[in-house]
C-alpha cells in the first residue's frame, strides 16, 4: 500500500515555440536520424553508415537542444479523483448545455481545469486570458493538455 499511495501524479508537457524554423528543424533531423539508423543497422559491417548514424544522431541531440532552449513549457498535473468531481460539480452546465450532453459548462470549466491542474501556478484569469487570446488550434491544445492528463492511466487489468 505504501508504494500504490506514494504514486507520483500523471504529467503532460505543453510546448510553447513561435520559433517554426526551430520545430522543422527538428522534424528533419528526426527524418534524417530514422534513415540513418536503419541503414547502420541494416549493414552492420559498414563503418561510414555507423559514422552517419552517430553524426545524425548528434544533430538531433543538437537541434532538440536548441527547440527546448526556445520554447516555454506548461505542466499539467493529474488531479486526485474526488478534486477533479468537486472541479466539474463547481461548473455546472446550463439547462441548455446539459440538454446536448455536457457534464461541465464548456465556458467556465476549461480555465478552472488549466489553472487546477497547472504545475506552475496559473490562475484562472491567466488560463481565460489565454484562451481567450491563443489561436483556436493553440488554446485547444492548451485545453487538451490540461483535460487529457485527468483521462491518463497507468494501470491494466493484463492479460489474464
Amino acid at each position: 500500500m505504501e508504494r500504490l499511495r506514494g504514486r507520483a501524479q500523471p504529467q503532460r508537457r505543453l510546448r510553447v515555440c513561435d520559433d517554426e524554423r526551430l520545430r522543422r528543424r527538428v522534424e528533419e533531423a528526426e527524418s534524417v536520424d530514422s534513415r540513418a539508423r536503419l541503414i547502420a543497422e541494416a549493414s552492420p559491417e559498414d563503418e561510414q553508415a555507423a559514422q552517419r548514424a552517430a553524426d545524425a544522431a548528434a544533430a538531433l541531440e543538437t537541434a532538440r537542444t536548441t527547440l527546448d532552449d526556445a520554447s516555454d513549457f506548461l505542466t499539467f498535473l493529474g488531479l486526485p479523483r474526488p478534486v477533479l468531481e468537486e472541479l466539474v460539480a463547481r461548473h455546472p452546465p446550463t439547462e441548455q448545455q446539459a440538454s446536448e450532453g455536457a457534464v461541465f459548462n464548456p465556458n467556465t470549466f476549461p480555465a478552472a481545469l488549466i489553472s487546477a491542474a497547472s504545475f506552475d501556478g496559473m490562475s484562472v484569469e491567466e488560463a481565460d486570458e489565454l484562451l481567450s487570446t491563443w489561436s483556436a488550434p493553440d488554446a485547444g491544445l492548451l485545453w487538451e493538455a490540461a483535460w487529457s492528463v485527468q483521462q491518463e492511466s497507468r494501470v491494466d487489468l493484463g492479460k489474464g
